[in-house]
């Protein structure tokens, strides 16, 4: 019964419609967030080295905040942003469908979790190696520069 609801394109396009309401929603409160997504729908332009791509894993979170979430914006059933990678803050311009956000998260809570597994029409944009053993906040925390953005636990 579950797998009739979750692989409906209704279904899909309805989860679509409402992490792009919320997403807008948060650019329009100024509120940070992050998104846990398929990072093998992701788009890398430029592409990232392979050295920062091995480290990424299936399901990959960013951390919108500062400079990356003042360029985030949606467009085309995307959310991109541009973000710096590695220690080297290699900057890249990432567009993720919206429909390959698995979730929406604020203050380490999620506040959507995207069910469909329905895939849409259109073509996914995919790096080359998902595979990894680390995620893109570990990337993120490499660079020294990026500690302002994470908020002290004390």
């Amino acid at each position: 019964m579950l797998d009739s609801v979750i692989n409906n394109k209704e279904f899909t396009q309805l989860m679509q419609k409402h992490m792009q309401e919320l997403i807008v929603h948060f650019f329009s409160k100024e509120q940070n967030f992050g998104i846990l997504c398929k990072i093998e729908d992701a788009l890398f332009e430029p592409a990232l080295p392979k050295e920062i791509v091995s480290e990424f894993r299936p399901l990959t979170l960013f951390f919108l905040a500062g400079y990356t979430f003042e360029t985030a914006h949606i467009q085309d059933n995307c959310l991109i942003f541009e973000a710096g990678f590695g220690a080297e803050n290699f900057g890249s311009l990432v567009r993720v469908p919206l429909v390959s956000i698995m979730q929406i998260i604020v203050d380490e809570t999620p506040v959507m979790i995207n069910l469909a597994t329905h895939k849409s029409q259109e073509k996914s944009n995919k790096i080359s190696n998902p595979k990894g053993v680390k995620d893109s906040m570990a990337s993120f925390l490499s660079n020294p520069e990026n500690s302002r953005f994470v908020k002290d636990k004390n």
